[in-house]
């Protein structure tokens, strides 16, 4: 796998005294705490977007940012260039393209870039289903939480066909601060998989040493700061761990998507014969933390659950 990684190219709201060639239309199915701001950004952008949620009023909050609220699935769809998926899991991906009923229009040629995180089993069913109605797939999700999706800054981990990334790259230059292309697809979706098992990993780790600081007579800020003037530091790390102390549990990542994300790790894992020791001995503890009414709070919350 060869990783490319490119910088925010000019965008289609560049250059505004130039003519600008006319842009496909993008359906955005999946307008919550990750989709919303992306759709709203595409409109700022100059593109047209028409999103739909299955909490209709999502959608509709974003109507002040130029996007166009769609019915349905279908609705959405009918006419676009450009669909994206952005929604909680593989499961919900499938329902809303299956439709209530049993399929949207899809036209050939229609460029699908799933960007949320589904796991490899439904990746690879979407590049079937792809397949099937000859749609061009791009497995694409994205690294960041909500406030870098707020800000455009997200980075994005490409996977598709070389030969089409032109028609994408202005769409993911208004969702990103770079675009790592990693390869066909399926790769993207790897790759996040392997971050999301990082991050997991790291937050569990946060907690656990702010808590045996505590437990050792220790002030744990102070073992922050520490931790920070040393070369052991790790930026995501060190805001979780202030987010910790501070009893901030606003959800950037909310525990039950990062449940969902361990656990596809650690099925793609098993599959490939590997073993992800530290996740599957952190899952049950967050499960648990989920199950007391933490699942909507962010996953710095597991520092406060026993």
């Amino acid at each position: 796998m060869t990783t490319q990684l490119a910088r925010r190219p000019f965008g289609p709201q560049s250059n505004p005294g130039r003519s600008q060639p006319a842009t496909p239309v993008i359906a955005f199915l999946g307008t919550g705490q990750m989709g919303g701001p992306m759709a709203a950004n595409l409109a700022r952008a100059g593109f047209e977007v028409r999103a739909w949620d299955r909490t209709a009023s999502h959608a509709a909050a974003l109507t002040e940012d130029g996007v166009t609220a769609a019915a349905s699935p279908a609705e959405a769809v009918k006419g676009a260039g450009i669909l994206i998926t952005m929604l909680a899991d593989g499961r919900a991906t499938d329902q809303a393209l299956r439709g209530p009923d049993g399929g949207l229009d899809l036209a050939p040629g229609l460029i699908w870039v799933q960007m949320a995180t589904v796991g490899m089993k439904w990746t690879e069913r979407f590049v079937n289903t792809a397949t099937r109605y000859q749609l061009s797939f791009f497995d694409a999700p994205v690294s960041g939480s909500t406030g870098p999706a707020q800000a455009g800054q997200l980075t994005i981990l490409a996977s598709g066909p070389q030969w089409l990334r032109h028609a994408v790259t202005p769409v993911f230059a208004a969702l990103g601060r770079a675009t790592a292309w990693l390869g066909p697809a399926g790769n993207g979706t790897r790759a996040k998989l392997v971050l999301n098992n990082w991050l997991t990993n790291l937050t569990e780790m946060t907690a656990e040493t702010l808590s045996f600081a505590r437990d050792l007579g220790l002030d744990p800020a102070a073992v922050v700061d520490l931790l920070e003037s040393t070369p052991l530091a790790a930026p995501y790390a060190t805001q979780k761990a202030r987010a910790m102390l501070a009893g901030d549990f606003t959800p950037a990542f909310a525990l039950k998507h990062a449940l969902k994300d361990a656990d596809l790790a650690v099925q793609a894992a098993q599959d490939s014969g590997t073993e992800l020791i530290l996740t599957d001995v952190l899952l049950p503890r967050w499960r648990r933390a989920a199950a007391s009414g933490h699942a909507d709070d962010d996953l710095a919350v597991i520092y406060a659950t026993p």
